[in-house]
């Protein structure tokens, strides 16, 4: 049996908004796979939960008319690896989705809801970190959208104002169109496991294929949120591709990350993970973009 104070479901966004002004410190239900365990666990003991997974407006992935890409929250892992959509213009983000959990979690489990618990080792975070993402915020102000680097404010917190629920995730033309990407990650066991770090490369090549006109490199479990490795990037960005280059990034971003040491692997070992996985990435995101390397 959980154990929990009440639960209130939302039939619309309005209502959502306006359960979240009447219940400021209740938590918000989309698919479960996080909240569900911890009651069960009894680790959420008289807690208030509003239910937006029945709002349909919340689900699914479209272009607007501007050509911007927008993923609403309450859709899939096994969704957003399967969307035609996806597969079109950002496989990588389907490839990401698809290293959470088990089937039965990806079924079940959230876009919106892996980037809201505000975790490190979010495995579609990096991703989009790596397009340069937006988050769009639905209040009782009306509609508010960040970059999602400002929406990350620590180790488990986002910029969710009391009154507001996420409505889609955004990422413009112009850091979608020509970029390909790749995304890497390392477990301890190949399955059912926390990322023990998650890198995520893309690229934009010149028209000759032989030159990075931009690489976005960002990773998750390198630092308390998911984060950009600024500094690696420029020193590849504007290079030709080569083997070099991708050697360079090994040590470069290393002046990026900052991981810490925890039961699952040491501070030494994340630091050769960041610069083996996002050497693979770069590597293989060329590829994709039609260079050689």
């Amino acid at each position: 049996m959980y154990d929990f104070k009440a639960l209130y479901e939302a039939g619309s966004i309005k209502e959502a908004v306006e359960l979240r002004k009447a219940h400021p410190d209740a938590l918000i239900l989309a698919g479960g796979s996080d909240i569900l365990i911890k009651l069960r666990e009894g680790k959420m003991k008289d807690v208030e939960l509003i239910s937006i997974y029945g709002i349909d407006e919340l689900r699914g992935v479209s272009l607007d008319e501007d050509e911007t890409f927008r993923i609403r929250p309450l859709t899939s892992f096994s969704h957003v690896t399967g969307d035609a959509l996806i597969n079109k213009i950002i496989p990588v983000l389907g490839e990401a989705a698809d290293r959470v959990g088990s089937p039965q979690i990806r079924n079940i489990g959230t876009i919106g809801g892996n980037v809201c618990n505000g975790v490190t080792s979010a495995d579609t975070a990096n991703t989009l970190f790596s397009w340069n993402a937006y988050i769009e915020l639905t209040g009782e102000e009306g509609k508010r959208i960040l970059p999602i680097a400002e929406f990350y404010l620590g180790a488990g917190k986002t910029d969710i104002r009391p009154t507001e629920i996420m409505t889609s995730i955004l990422i413009k033309k112009e850091d979608y169109e020509g970029y390909f990407g790749k995304y890497q990650d390392y477990n301890m066991r190949s399955a059912l496991d926390i990322a023990t770090l998650g890198c995520s490369v893309s690229v934009k090549l010149s028209e000759d294929k032989t030159v990075a006109e931009d690489v976005r490199i960002a990773y998750g479990v390198a630092a308390p949120t998911p984060i950009r490795a600024k500094n690696a990037e420029a020193k590849v960005k504007g290079q030709k591709v080569s083997e070099e280059m991708a050697e360079l990034l090994k040590t470069a971003v290393l002046e990026d990350i900052n991981p810490r040491t925890s039961w699952r692997a040491k501070k030494e070992l994340r630091e050769h993970l960041a610069g083996e996985l996002c050497y693979r990435a770069y590597k293989d995101a060329v590829v994709r973009a039609g260079g050689v390397i």
